[in-house]
C-alpha cells in the first residue's frame, strides 16, 4: 500500500492516486466541516474545496509526517472554515456599511463553527487508552519519530507505530459526524 505522499506524488500522471488519496481522507474531513457547520450540504462543500485546494497546492506540499497528508490536509480544511467565516462578516459589514442588501445563500458561515473545535479533538483524545493517547500525542501533536516515542513509553519503534496507527483509527471513529437531519 502506498503512503499519502507516493499517492500524492503520483497525482500528477495518475488520477486513480488522488482519488484514493481523497477516499482516505474524505469521510474525516466531512465530518470536521460537519461537527463545525451542522450542515451536510456545507460540510460538503467545504469538503470539495479543501480537496480542489489540496489539488491546485499538491506540488508544494512537503512530506513532514512520514508519508501522511492528514495534518496538511486538516491544516487547509481549517483555514478554508476561517477564510469562509471571515468573507461573510466581511460581506455583512460592507452591505450595512453601503445599506445594500446581499444575496442569502442557504447556509451562512458563522462564527460558532468554531465553538469547540478544539475541544471535540480533546474529548476524543480522552476517551482513548493511555499508551495511544500519549503515543498519538507525541506524534501528532509533537512531531516526534517512532524511534523517540518508543524510547519515551518504554516500547519498540514498531509498537510505537502501533499505538499510533490504532489511536489514529480509534479517533477516526470517535470524530465521525452525527446526523443533525
Amino acid at each position: 500500500m502506498r503512503s499519502d505522499a507516493e499517492l500524492l506524488a503520483a497525482s500528477g500522471h495518475d488520477a486513480r492516486a488522488f482519488r484514493e488519496l481523497y477516499e482516505r481522507y474524505a469521510q474525516a474531513i466531512h465530518g470536521f466541516f460537519h461537527r463545525r457547520t451542522g450542515d451536510h450540504e456545507a460540510a460538503l462543500d467545504l469538503t470539495a474545496e479543501t480537496f480542489a485546494q489540496a489539488w491546485e497546492s499538491r506540488g508544494r506540499f512537503a512530506d513532514q509526517h512520514e508519508g501522511s497528508v492528514g495534518p496538511w490536509l486538516f491544516g487547509i480544511a481549517r483555514n478554508l472554515l476561517l477564510k469562509a467565516i471571515r468573507d461573510r462578516r466581511m460581506a455583512v459589514e460592507a452591505s450595512t456599511r453601503l445599506q445594500v442588501r446581499a444575496d442569502r445563500s442557504a447556509v451562512e458561515p458563522e462564527q460558532s463553527w468554531l465553538d469547540g473545535m478544539d475541544a471535540d479533538l480533546e474529548v476524543a483524545l480522552t476517551a482513548l487508552p493511555a499508551t495511544q493517547r500519549a503515543a498519538v500525542k507525541l506524534r501528532v501533536l509533537q512531531d516526534q519519530t517512532y524511534e523517540r516515542i518508543g524510547a519515551m513509553l518504554d516500547c519498540s519503534p514498531r509498537a510505537a507505530r502501533i499505538r499510533v496507527s490504532r489511536g489514529l483509527a480509534s479517533l477516526r471513529t470517535l470524530l465521525r459526524p452525527t446526523r443533525s437531519h
